[in-house]
């Protein structure tokens, strides 16, 4: 036997709606062809391929048989390959972009960003994302070097030359130990934070390298990302503020509770969604920026416009939509 020619995706195309549909006449009237069309062309692709893939007995409808079966799963396949390839080339003529570049805080709690990147799947699903979690200026640095599109950072609220901000909002951190801690069981006096050792994140990326946030205690451990403070405050090793969300399971199951500290009570961190003057966002990192502010503020729509995904979209300004925020 000759091997199997190459199907066209016209024949896969009718090939599944037989399938879909259940029978020739069904398949025809979707595709709006006669059915002899697609008795036709199921009867090609199975001499090109050298298969019987429906078993045709007048009196019920065609059935898969074994060898059809077999294939449907690679003719979905391919088809659907052939539908994004469709779809990509569509969003690049809109000017959608080819790739999105995201750098977000870990301090942002997941809830927001799971959100929100469930919404950019739904919305432009053939667009991939770049994902970084980082700590404090690390994402402003990202943003400013090219590496990342769009950003989600924190504090200090100031302007930075060459960066467009917005505020999306903030996370209220709490100070926390473990329940072993001496200040987790005991009234406290006004700085006795200060005779502990205290665990802070201290940020790395130029010009702010060794920069600290928070810090009361005189003795303090330094960490470089939330996981590894996270860790060791459940380990009992130094007390230190968390965002509320992260640790509302540790507070709920005991293994981190609350502090008590006259002088240190936490506070709101805010948030800034960032992009380079000169790198406006496109439709789909627009689109993204929306999502974290429509949770900030409650709006379908948000402040800051979606772009309608076309070529002649206008570019956007961070500065001019908004100042300041949550």
């Amino acid at each position: 036997m000759s091997d199997p020619g190459t199907p066209t995706f016209d024949q896969l195309r009718v090939f599944l709606a037989v399938v879909d549909v259940g029978s020739f006449a069904g398949a025809a009237r979707q595709l709006n062809r006669a059915t002899s069309v697609i008795s036709y062309t199921i009867a090609n692709l199975e001499a090109q391929l050298g298969v019987t893939l429906f078993e045709r007995d007048s009196t019920r409808r065609p059935q898969l048989s074994g060898e059809g079966r077999a294939l449907l799963t690679e003719a979905r396949n391919v088809a659907l390959g052939f539908n994004r390839l469709r779809a990509k080339a569509k969003g690049l003529h809109q000017g959608i972009e080819s790739e999105v570049h995201l750098a977000f805080d870990e301090m942002l709690p997941a809830a927001r960003v799971v959100e929100a990147l469930r919404n950019f799947q739904d919305k432009f699903p053939t667009v991939p994302l770049r994902l970084r979690a980082e700590a404090l200026g690390a994402v402003t640095q990202l943003v400013l070097d090219r590496t990342s599109m769009i950003g989600v950072r924190g504090p200090p609220d100031i302007e930075i030359d060459g960066l467009e901000r917005i505020g999306v909002g903030s996370v209220h951190l709490v100070p926390v130990a473990a329940p072993s801690h001496p200040l987790a069981s005991s009234v406290n006096e006004l700085g006795a934070g200060r005779h502990h050792v205290q665990l802070v994140l201290t940020d790395r990326s130029p010009p702010a390298a060794g920069s600290d946030l928070g810090v009361m205690g005189t003795h303090t451990w330094r960490v470089a990302d939330l996981a590894t403070k996270h860790m060791l405050l459940r380990e009992g090793i130094g007390w230190g503020t968390m965002p509320e969300p992260m640790i509302q399971e540790d507070l709920a199951s005991g293994k981190l509770v609350l502090l008590d500290l006259p002088d240190f009570k936490g506070g709101h961190y805010r948030f800034f969604a960032i992009h380079r003057t000169d790198m406006p966002p496109g439709p789909a990192a627009s689109f993204l920026i929306n999502q974290f502010l429509r949770q900030s503020h409650g709006m379908d729509g948000g402040i800051l416009r979606a772009f309608a995904p076309t070529a002649a979209a206008s570019p956007i300004h961070l500065r001019d939509a908004m100042q300041g925020g949550g």
